[in-house]
């Protein structure tokens, strides 16, 4: 049986889970960004219990299928951007819909009712996180971040990420520098 988990979005989020799930002793055969592959159905006690346990860390289980699908879009995001190095061989459009079984029109709806923004933005908030991450943490030029990330060329990258941050790329790794 699946169970979904919502805000699941990194490597450290499945060692939490993976840890709650032995605390509480529900077995499990396999945990991945937003899904859990547990043996049996579990009580409503377990579900409870497991629930409150994610919730401490920022994660909780979904119900929902619309949530659950949602959440699905999300973690696939996730996946291309953080986890793949690899250019998308499609639009993004395209990959959802194969991925996912639906069709694309539907799944942006959903999206934006359940999130108040287009699947797109989504995608470029996500990719523009990763490049603050990369800006502080690691030592990459700007043409090399947007060449990682999958922007068409660097000023592309420069206009998204001061959309959606405020400052150039360049600004925000200077005012990391100082804070040094």
């Amino acid at each position: 049986m699946k169970i979904y988990i919502k805000n699941m979005v990194c490597v450290r989020c499945e060692s939490i889970v993976k840890a709650e799930l032995n605390k509480i002793g529900i077995p499990f055969k396999s945990v991945k960004l937003g899904e859990v592959e547990v043996d049996d159905d579990l009580s409503p006690e377990k579900r409870t219990l497991l629930n409150d346990a994610l919730v401490k860390s920022g994660l909780g289980l979904l119900d929902n299928k619309k949530s659950v699908l949602v959440e699905k879009i999300k973690n696939l995001i996730i996946e291309l951007v953080h986890y793949t190095d690899d250019r998308l061989k499609t639009n993004l459009s395209v990959y959802l819909k194969e991925k996912l079984g639906y069709d694309y029109a539907y799944l942006s709806r959903l999206f934006a009712e359940v999130n108040g923004m287009t699947i797109e933005n989504y995608f470029i908030t996500i990719r523009v996180e990763r490049a603050k991450e990369m800006l502080v943490y690691e030592d990459f030029s700007i043409n090399e971040i947007a060449d990682k990330l999958h922007f068409s060329d660097a000023s592309h990258f420069n206009r998204q990420f001061k959309k959606v941050t405020g400052l150039t790329p360049s600004y925000f790794r200077e005012i990391k520098n100082n804070r040094l």
